[in-house]
This record gives structure tokens, sequence and C-alpha cells, in this order.
């Protein structure tokens, strides 16, 4: 199944977007309320936003299918990333509003969840793990971007108030050496548009904290940007002028996470 896109790079720096896709099969779409159909919880538009990675010389890779048809950035046994909060699962059956995904009656089963892990996730995983060992081995070292998006404002189900514009992941620091994060901090601290913090709300999902080995020279960073920044939160239309704005910050983060061990 052509369930995702890999663009091989040059560079020791693959750009992972687990929630790009948006495409739900008509069978699945069929069991879904109206609203659901539509995959409102899409990280809309990141490989457009990413699409200045290539020229760094990064590796892209951006799957096909919707995260209601199974998460990418779930762990395959489905534990929780965050303990105590609400969240959706591996096969989502709420969305990001608390409301379900499915028709009564119509949520998936235990071997259904499980046939998705092999048809949808697997091959994601597999082309990603084997694209960071490739860059390992080609550079001595792989850096793993995660980039994400989120409607930033009116989540209760998920957080209380606004969310910061731009939410830095290092796994609470384990994810990445010391100074990677601090790279990263000082070009967010060096620029006034976006407001941001470091390992908030969102600390990082599966693929951040289970790929990121710092010693064994692959650091992972995720970076969760309020969908505000770029585009209209509303009707999910993507608005060049302010995504103007943005990419520049998020051509310097790529350069930092390029820069290297000691790097300063």
């Amino acid at each position: 199944m052509d369930t995702y896109a890999l663009h091989r790079g040059t560079a020791p720096l693959l750009v992972s977007l687990p929630h790009d896709g948006s495409v739900i099969p008509e069978a699945l779409a069929a069991r879904m309320t109206e609203v659901a159909r539509a995959a409102p919880d899409t990280d809309w538009h990141v490989s457009r936003l990413y699409d200045f990675a290539r020229e760094l010389g990064a590796s892209v890779l951006v799957p096909r299918y919707s995260r209601y048809v199974v998460d990418l950035n779930r762990p395959p046994d489905d534990t929780s990333l965050y303990p105590g909060q609400n969240t959706t699962g591996l096969c989502p059956t709420v969305r990001f509003t608390g409301e379900p995904v499915y028709l009564p009656g119509a949520e998936p089963d235990e071997a259904e969840v499980r046939d998705r892990v092999e048809r949808y996730w697997r091959p994601y995983h597999d082309a990603l793990a084997g694209e960071l060992a490739r860059l390992r081995l080609e550079h001595g070292r792989a850096v793993l971007w995660e980039g994400h998006s989120i409607r930033g404002d009116d989540l209760p189900f998920l957080f209380d108030g606004r969310l910061p514009d731009l939410n830095l992941g290092t796994g609470g620091g384990t994810s990445c050496l010391p100074a990677l994060q601090q790279r990263l901090e000082a070009v967010l601290a060096a620029q006034h548009d976006f407001d941001w913090v470091a390992n908030g709300r969102f600390k990082g999902g599966h693929i951040t904290r289970h790929y990121g080995d710092p010693d064994r020279a692959v650091e992972a960073v995720q970076l969760e940007t309020s969908q505000r920044c770029y585009m209209d939160e509303a009707t999910f239309e993507y608005l060049p002028e302010r995504a103007a704005r943005l990419q520049p910050v998020l051509r310097r983060l790529l350069l930092a996470a390029l820069a290297g061990p000691g790097a300063g």
C-alpha cells in the first residue's frame, strides 16, 4: 500500500510529519460522524510549511492517511503518553474536542486496531527507523525533527487557555543532547514574533521519545506549532503571508539542529 512518501536527503536530518495525512478510506469514513469524516484534527499543511527542508538537504517522511485511521505518534500498545491528562489514542475514538469520531457502535475492536497497526503504522515506522539508520551510518549522527501543528485556542479537552505559538519538546531533555536543546532555545529566544515554551504541555510524542537516543548519536526533537501562526484555524485555509513570517524561524531551528555537537 502507498501509505507514505519518503524523500531521501543528503544531510543528517530527517523531518517526520506523522499527522500531515488526511485520507480516510471510504468504508471507514462511512462509520464516522459527519464532522470526523473531514479529519479536523489533521496537522494541516505542515508539509507545505516545511517545504524548504529539502533545500537544506533534509530527508522528509510524510504519511498519506489520517491519524483517525491510526495515530503514527502513539506506541503500538497504546500506552498513554501523558498519564492523568486527556489525550487521544492509537486509533482515536474521540476528537480533540472530546466528541466522538465514530457513529454509535461503529468503533474499532481490538482485532481491527491490530490490523491497522500492521497495515498503516508499521510501514511508516519501518521507513523512519531505516532512514535514521542510513543517516547515522553515512554521517555518524542523525537528528529527527518531528513537525506538528494543532489548533492553539479553545481546546479545553486537551489544555487550558491559549497554547504558546511554538512548543518545543525533547521528552523533558532526554531525547537530545543538552547542547542541541540550548541551540534551539537560543533561536527561539532571539526572535520576537512568536511566543514559545520548552517541554510544556507537549513534551514530545512516541516518535520523539522512542527514537531519540543521544548516547547512540540519534537526537530527536518535536515542535508543536499553533496553527494560528500560518493558517485560518476555522476554515483550515493556508495563509501564505502568515507562513512567510514563521518559515524563517523554522529554517533557523533546522539549521541549529544541523549545526552538530559542540556548535555555538
